[in-house]
């Protein structure tokens, strides 16, 4: 894994938290973006080398609901940036790990995507993430 790549945050209102990261970080978002595959809407945040991503549901039935509904809003998940998400995936499976995806979905931001199950890494949903190459 070669970094923290971002920090997902389950909100409520993109809107609002937005205003709250603008003033927090002293910067405005560099993207919003709906991903359909997920029911949410994202908001993107640089901060040094690592991204925060807000993320609003837009499905009653989306991960994002039910994860404010059980926890209320809070980091949603740690992204890690891979070079082979397939390799890493392999990896992480050998070991034991287990994958939510079986093969690497696009996420937002122009990435492929795939999130090891929370029980293996201590209550955090952990996502891996690797650049789509432009075609």
């Amino acid at each position: 894994m070669k970094k923290v790549e971002h920090i997902g945050i389950a909100v409520k209102s993109i809107a609002d938290a937005d205003k709250l990261y603008e003033q927090l970080l002293g910067s405005a978002p560099y993207k919003h973006e709906a991903v359909e595959s997920e029911g949410v809407t994202t908001s993107f945040f640089q901060c040094g080398d690592t991204k925060i991503e807000l993320l609003e549901s837009q499905d009653p039935n989306s991960a994002i609901s039910k994860f404010i509904a059980k926890r209320g809003e809070g980091i949603h998940h740690l992204a890690f940036g891979v070079e082979d998400i397939r390799a890493e995936m392999k990896r992480l499976s050998d070991l034991g790990f287990t994958l939510l995806n079986d093969e690497p979905k696009q996420g937002a931001d122009n990435k492929w995507v795939c999130f090891i199950h929370p029980k293996d890494c201590h209550g955090v949903l952990v996502e891996l993430c690797q650049d789509i190459p432009n075609s």
